[in-house]
């Protein structure tokens, strides 16, 4: 199994960051194929605060079902939401998961 991991900095603007986060979920949700998700609100981490806000945690069965996923046309409608985000606002990756 593939995470796609999308980690979103604090914000400046709370509201705002709320408003677009929301809209970018509604269509990442939808994308193809997509075999569940995660929300991760952050609290803080053992150095203290984080730098981070929120998590979002997309589960795929490959990389290549995840890739035709970003590139269908609700994939490419949340990569332009997405791109609504000030600049270094979210990091990104993905990789395989391992589950015992």
């Amino acid at each position: 199994m593939i995470k796609f991991v999308i980690a979103f900095r604090k914000p400046q603007d709370s509201a705002t960051f709320e408003d677009r986060y929301q809209d970018f979920l509604a269509l990442a949700e939808r994308m193809p194929s997509l075999l569940r998700r995660q929300v991760v609100h952050v609290l803080g981490s053992p150095q203290g605060q984080s730098t981070y806000e929120r998590l979002l945690e997309l589960y795929f069965s490959s990389v290549d079902v995840m890739q035709a996923a970003l590139l269908s046309p609700i994939g490419q409608e949340a990569g332009a939401e997405l791109a609504k985000f000030p600049a270094a606002s979210a990091d990104m990756w993905y990789g395989d998961v391992y589950e015992a």
